[in-house]
């Protein structure tokens, strides 16, 4: 998607959630899980305040891990390759998660990532 209309998107939906727009510039990296790529469902995106050069995104399919090596990063360019579906809510100010999947669509504030 063109950098213009993705922000276009993204601007839209954080009107429709009553969301404040925070953007997640092309330079910038979320953290993002390997099962992304492969296609599964549903894929979690959750936001926590940014630190340095990343978005404060983590993004992932299906169950949540904690191992360390659970999460790469991957510069928003980029997210396009993964999955199509993800960049119209990187938008979403710090505190918002969303959870989508082909025919779903769940998008809410968590004050607690707030704290993280």
């Amino acid at each position: 998607m063109k950098q213009e209309s993705a922000i276009h998107v993204q601007k839209q939906l954080c009107e429709k959630y009553h969301a404040d727009y925070v953007p997640s510039e092309p330079h910038l990296k979320v953290g993002i899980a390997w099962n992304v790529k492969e296609k599964r469902e549903p894929i979690h995106g959750m936001r926590i305040q940014p630190e340095g050069d990343t978005t404060g995104w983590y993004i992932w399919a299906e169950e949540y891990s904690a191992a360390d090596d659970f999460f790469v990063p991957l510069h928003v360019a980029h997210i396009d390759e993964w999955d199509a579906k993800i960049s119209r809510y990187l938008g979403l100010a710090p505190g918002w998660r969303f959870l989508i999947a082909e025919d779903y669509e769940d998008v809410w504030f968590d004050e607690g990532l707030l704290n993280r």
